[in-house]
């Protein structure tokens, strides 16, 4: 907007974050935490689906992976559409599909049905995550975007984790219906508070020309004691070019980032699924009693959460580009050493760290991506970045499902499966020799995004 006088980025930017950013953080924590819960509730029920309904246990791989098609198909179109019209729409009709299919989930009464809810319960979930995302990215001043984003997304690590601790508890009383039905509850009650309470972002109002007044209003609760000239105009340096928002990945110097990043993505996303999803199967079938099986399973996102504390401050200071290649090195380490067993106590270490490493990086990718699209790609470049990343979540439990079919030694399996995070490993670093130029990642990545397209 050429005859804007307060450019909205930049006061957000040189502003203390206040307690209206605290509680746009909060909210879309509250439903990454519901989302969390029930993208992983499929996992801990699964053990009692092999005994209720003699589902053999290579005939889990399409259960698990029903619901993360319909992440992956919710992920590469409700970005693109929260890019169009809002992230907060979205957000809200996201979180309305995910809780009612997983309630309908609850009442399956074979594998046919609980694989079609599962499906629709993972088009809220897939879009919800990108869209969470770009909401805080764009309410957090640069300096401390990755850190909120990260803490942010706790709230996903915490919900898959609580899952696992609730499932035990529920299924005694309840059994696995109880965990869809509660699992579902849960987001329909916070609809109500999205609605009063959840704010569109203000810089996606502004690229969209949205009235003086409404911007005055939102700008007036994120910085209270800024007062602006009578007449000002609040605007953006940063350009909303015309056209499909998944063609803009590519352009202005994005191609090549995006393609690594879709890597990271992909490879990260295929062994946090593998081992998400069957983690309490191999620990049963290694003796673990199911509900130890299902509360170690558990701890792999606990070590997340605690990874999204810790690393988000380094990510800041120092990029993503260093800090994300020693988890997906560490994280690879680890996975090798989850394929050599051991006893309970030291599978439980070894899943916490697995946790802290392997959730962890996908934590600081989200971030990663949040600070690599300017805000009118932003929700489509996370989406699509998640959406890929899908596809590796979809390949990690089928292929050990296939792979465990075939008798593979569960060693030889988890020697495989880390192969991927190799692979991403190399792919931030090759990112970070194209784009860091020695810069911070915040310094680095907000100059990419502010320049004029060419």
């Amino acid at each position: 907007m050429a005859d804007a006088s307060i450019d909205i980025a930049s006061l957000i930017n040189e502003n203390r974050i206040g307690r209206f950013q605290y509680w746009v953080v909060t909210l879309c924590a509250l439903t990454v935490f519901l989302d969390g819960f029930d993208t992983q509730a499929i996992a801990f029920v699964a053990p009692s689906l092999v005994k209720e309904w003699h589902v053999p246990r290579e005939g889990l791989g399409p259960i698990f992976v029903a619901s993360l098609v319909g992440l992956l198909v919710g992920a590469l179109t409700c970005g693109p559409i929260a890019d169009k019209i809002g992230r907060r729409k979205v957000l809200m009709a996201c979180t309305f599909l995910f809780g009612a299919f997983s309630i309908a989930t609850g009442f399956a009464e074979n594998v046919t049905q609980i694989l079609l809810l599962r499906f629709l319960t993972g088009l809220g979930l897939g879009g919800a995550m990108p869209n969470a995302i770009a909401l805080t990215a764009e309410y957090c001043p640069h300096r401390r975007r990755a850190t909120l984003v990260m803490i942010m997304f706790t709230g996903f690590s915490l919900g898959a984790a609580i899952s696992g601790v609730l499932a035990a508890a529920i299924l005694p009383h309840l059994g696995w219906q109880g965990v869809f039905w509660i699992g579902g509850a849960m987001p329909l009650c916070l609809l109500p508070l999205q609605w009063i309470a959840l704010p569109e972002s203000v810089r996606f109002l502004v690229l969209s020309g949205a009235p003086q007044e409404r911007l005055r209003a939102i700008v007036a609760r994120v910085v209270p004691n800024f007062a602006p000239q009578p007449g000002a105009r609040f605007g953006s340096h940063e350009i909303a070019s015309a056209g499909m928002p998944v063609a803009h990945l590519f352009r202005d110097r994005r191609a090549i980032g995006t393609l690594l990043l879709w890597i990271m993505f992909f490879c990260n996303l295929l062994d946090l699924f593998f081992l998400q999803n069957w983690l309490p199967v191999l620990l049963g079938d290694n003796g673990i009693a199911v509900t130890q099986a299902v509360f170690i399973g558990g701890l792999f996102q606990f070590g997340g959460v605690a990874a999204a504390l810790a690393t988000g401050f380094f990510i800041d200071r120092f990029t993503g580009y260093l800090v994300l290649p020693a988890l997906y090195a560490l994280g690879c380490a680890l996975v090798l050493l989850l394929g050599q067993g051991g006893s309970q106590t030291t599978m439980t270490v070894l899943t916490f760290i697995a946790g802290f490493c392997i959730v962890g990086a996908q934590a600081s990718a989200n971030a990663h991506a949040a600070m690599f699209y300017p805000t009118f790609i932003r929700s489509s470049g996370v989406g699509w970045c998640l959406g890929i990343g899908r596809l590796g979540a979809i390949i990690g439990p089928l292929l050990a499902g296939l792979l465990l079919s075939l008798h593979w030694p569960v060693a030889s399996l988890f020697i495989l499966l880390s192969l991927p995070l190799a692979t991403a490993c190399v792919a931030v670093l090759i990112m970070g020799a194209l784009y860091a130029k020695g810069r911070t990642l915040a310094e680095t990545l907000t100059a990419a995004t502010s320049e004029p397209a060419k």
